[in-house]
């Protein structure tokens, strides 16, 4: 599969962005295609045998058949600052709608005001309605003659002209002015919520200094390579990841944690894009490229996470498709059969319910703000270091039931230390150390490198002749000669060793040479601060059950177990079991709870994948940690679990507010309309004044300072 971004310039109407969305998912190749609304870009997904010069005529056949004025511009031929702010045009549209709004509201008033003639009070009823309108109109007139009909314009067009033939000047006018009213405060809410995302997207490094000899150059962070030296001077934000290499200074991390305390630097430090240098020069060899970086990773994220929609979403596209048809059948029915069909019943009175019936019909309110509440609530995880690669992903934490916690680097740590060596007598600790730093080299593992800080030498690779890992197990090792193995009990009962096995808090690894035990090694790991926090966040929450997961032994893990509170805990898994516990987990769920899995990258990729939700802990600079996962916290907290959860059940909160209060206000005004008990006024009121109000609400999530 390869995925298109493709920018659409001037998208300001969120009932032609879900047209657009369903027409290019109809174009032949296209597996998948979503517009984004709020960023206003289309994402598509195509087969690689596709011919994309043909699609993107197709597409771009589309989008000027639903809206003549959009630009379709392939999102490579921009720069990322310019998909980023939206700049002038956006801000010239609007002064455009205040200037009609004004000059058409000015004639308006002068015809309520003065008592003239009807020729005159006509005039200037229609040079308003002109003024401000005709932009409606020629859209509606466009659309049909593409075969669109039914659109917000085109109900908008009939009710007003409607509202002009049975001689209703002043509402059929009023109707225009409040519908441009409501389309300003429209794009002045999208323009808002768009600003606050390019603000969050502020992270992106426009320059580099790259320092070659002892010069230092100023260059695009895209021309800086793998092993180039750049210097970040005091108010600079770090461009690239690499390493320090000079220097000691304090750092800003906010950017990508959420976190205001301020993190030092030294040599051998790891500086990551997006980190703000405060108050010293530091000196960074780069280790990726830009593309790569975390930075990199963090924007492409966030601009491409409203592409997975909420099934809420979904299903509002679905329902908005239908709506408006069934409601102009529904007015053509209310104009013509009363009259046809009651007693005494006027044709002029039962158009005019048809007209207010059409006017309070449009779906904006719900097809503009449900989008824009779940872009907010992923906007506003993001400020927390919190980032969620969908909303379908943010509607889902609403609905957790269980949370799945790994231990290793997740709850605890992750930070192992040789606490104790107990060798046999034929050997020294020095020496039970040094075997088992040799068959741990080739390992990443913590407790691999907790292994190789104690041995405090380098490895001479020359003298390891076989090296097998055994999953779950542990480690074969041929080592000047010798055999070595070093792993758990269940290794060393399965390879026929006699051992000693020990009570401790820790890790115990044995090891034995030449199929005898040698001695065992332990090795200590810390519960994080805020571990505690995180579970009793979680049962506060509601959380039915909490439960960790580990490869651990059994003696360990129940003493963290109730130490945190934990409701189960499982040991001594391998990757193959921890899937089955989520399995065996998953099957006592309700129909629609959710399993979530806080895992700490790669390791747990498996399971990440099993859960309804997976969530890479430890994600700051973790390539595997942000491709693994549905949610990445960027952070080691596991309390921003809690946090993540808050913020997923305001968003789905504020989103069924504007569903409930969007449909209960139309189904009211319609039912008085219909019943001659409402008027144009109150009509606009329930199609404009409901779209102003909902959008207001959606723009709330943003704010997540108080959860």
């Amino acid at each position: 599969m390869i995925r298109k971004e493709i920018v659409l310039k001037g998208l300001n109407c969120a009932n032609c962005a879900v047209k657009i969305e369903t027409e290019v998912n109809k174009l032949e190749g296209v597996r998948f295609a979503s517009v984004d609304f709020v960023s206003g870009k289309l994402a598509v997904e195509t087969h690689t045998d596709v011919n994309f010069s043909s699609l993107n005529r197709s597409i771009e056949g589309v989008v000027k058949k639903i809206e003549p004025d959009i630009r379709v511009v392939a999102a490579e031929h921009l720069s990322n600052r310019s998909t980023e702010k939206k700049g002038a045009g956006d801000e010239g549209s609007n002064k455009k709608h205040i200037a009609r709004l004004v000059i058409g509201g000015v004639i308006f008033a002068a015809g309520l005001i003065f008592d003239l003639q009807n020729r005159l009070e006509l005039a200037l009823f229609l040079t308003s309605y002109a003024i401000a309108g005709g932009p409606v109109l020629l859209k509606a007139i466009k659309g049909i003659g593409k075969g669109q009909i039914f659109s917000e314009h085109f109900l908008m067009s009939i009710a007003t002209i409607g509202a002009f033939t049975i001689g209703e000047y002043p509402e059929g006018a009023a109707v225009m002015l409040f519908y441009l009213v409501g389309e300003l405060f429209q794009n002045m809410a999208v323009d808002h919520s768009r600003k606050s995302i390019a603000a969050l997207m502020n992270i992106r490094p426009d320059y580099a200094n790259r320092k070659i000899g002892s010069e230092i150059k100023v260059v695009s962070p895209e021309e800086v390579n793998i092993g180039d030296i750049i210097v970040i001077k005091p108010g600079e934000k770090v461009p690239l990841d690499g390493i320090v290499i000079e220097g000691t200074s304090m750092v800003d991390t906010a950017a990508l944690t959420g976190e205001s305390a301020p993190r030092e630097l030294i040599p051998g430090s790891d500086a990551l894009s997006g980190f703000i240098n405060k108050n010293s020069i530091l000196t960074v060899e780069v280790t990726k490229n830009f593309g790569e970086s975390t930075v990199s990773k963090i924007l492409d994220l966030v601009q491409n996470a409203s592409s997975k929609k909420a099934p809420t979403e979904q299903f509002m596209t679905k329902f908005a498709r239908y709506y408006t048809p069934i409601v102009v059948f529904s007015a053509l029915a209310l104009a013509t059969i009363p009259p046809l069909v009651v007693p005494g019943a006027v044709f002029s009175d039962w158009i005019y319910k048809a007209l207010i019936f059409l006017v309070i019909s449009c779906p904006c309110a719900l097809v503009i703000s449900i989008p824009l509440g779940f872009f907010g609530g992923i906007g506003g995880a993001s400020k927390r270091g919190i980032l969620v690669k969908g909303s379908n992903y943010l509607e889902a934490l609403h609905k957790v039931e269980v949370v799945v916690f790994d231990k290793t680097g997740t709850l605890t740590k992750g930070v192992f230390k040789v606490v104790e060596v107990n060798a046999n007598a034929d050997y020294t600790d020095k020496e039970l150390i040094e075997f088992a730093a040799y068959a741990e080299s080739h390992s990443s593992h913590p407790i691999a490198v907790s292994i190789r800080d104690a041995y405090k030498k380098d490895i001479d690779f020359s003298k390891i002749e076989d090296y097998e890992e055994i999953s779950g197990r542990g480690l074969r090792v041929t080592f000047t000669g010798k055999e070595i193995l070093v792993g758990n009990s269940n290794f060393m009962v399965e390879e026929n060793v006699k051992f000693q096995d020990i009570e401790t808090f820790g890790t115990v690894l044995h090891i034995a040479i030449d199929n005898t035990y040698a001695g065992n090694i332990v090795i200590s790991d810390e519960i994080k601060d805020d571990s505690l926090d995180a579970i009793e966040g979680l049962k506060a929450l509601g959380i039915r059950k909490v439960v960790m997961l580990t490869g651990d032994r059994k003696a360990v893990s129940e003493k963290i177990g109730t130490r945190l509170g934990l409701d189960e805990v499982y040991s001594e898994l391998l990757p193959a079991d921890k899937v089955e516990m989520i399995e065996m987990l998953d099957a006592k769920k309700s129909r629609n709870g959710k399993i979530l899995f806080v895992g700490d990258g790669i390791n747990d990729a498996p399971v990440l994948a099993r859960a309804d939700i997976g969530v890479a802990m430890g994600g700051l600079g973790s390539d595997a940690a942000i491709e693994a996962a549905d949610i990445v916290i960027m952070t080691d907290e596991p309390s921003k679990i809690v946090t993540a959860i808050k913020v997923a059940r305001k968003t789905r909160s504020i989103v069924m507010q504007n569903i409930v209060f969007s449909l209960f206000v139309k189904i009211v005004f319609l039912a008085l309309g219909a019943f001659g008990m409402a008027s144009m006024w109150e009509a606009v009121f329930g199609d404009v004044g409901v779209a102003i109000v909902a959008i207001l609400n959606a723009m709330r999530v943003m704010n997540t300072k108080k959860i």
